[in-house]
């Protein structure tokens, strides 16, 4: 075989169908756009319109919230990283592992609005960790270890209502 012998496999390379280019074509006259109207014309289209009857997204009712504005953008921390971290000598042991702490050793980028602990993998360490959040099973394995954790995030107050 040779350079100049070279090919794609036969109907490997497709050309593009040409619009508007005669009847013969199959794609001539509309041009695909079937008949006249808004629809035909470049650029113009109203998305939800039924004519003039009042849209579904605006005939049903509006429920819920979204608490994007006041929502808390965590870290998510595994066991297994700061564990990972720690053998790398990265992270120093004696002082209280916070966001800080993480962001200083390389495990986060940022702090962002502080960090969860999750427990997948296990610390052999033991360490004490000042965090927003943690899960139940980071928890458990950190405290098995003999370190403990400090949840830094404010205690949900019980609303009272008047009786």
């Amino acid at each position: 075989m040779k350079l100049h012998e070279l090919a794609d496999r036969p109907g490997a390379r497709k050309k593009r169908a040409r619009i508007g280019r005669g009847t013969g074509s199959g794609m001539g006259k509309t041009g695909g756009r079937g008949g006249k109207g808004q629809t035909a014309r470049s650029g113009v289209r109203i998305k939800g319109f039924e004519g003039g009857q009042m849209p579904l997204h605006r005939r049903l009712p509006k429920r819920g919230f979204k608490n994007v504005s006041f929502a808390r953008r965590l870290n998510e921390v595994n066991l297994e990283k700061i564990q990972a971290a720690i053998e790398a000598g990265k992270l120093d042991v004696s002082a209280t592992v916070d966001a800080a702490a993480l962001v200083k050793a390389g495990v986060l980028r940022r702090s962002k609005d502080g960090v969860r602990l999750l427990g997948s993998g296990e610390i052999k360490t033991k360490v004490d960790f000042a965090v927003w959040g943690a899960s139940k099973s980071a928890l458990a394995a950190v405290e098995k270890a003999g370190g403990s954790v400090t949840i830094l995030a404010p205690k949900p107050q019980a609303s009272e209502q008047p009786a």
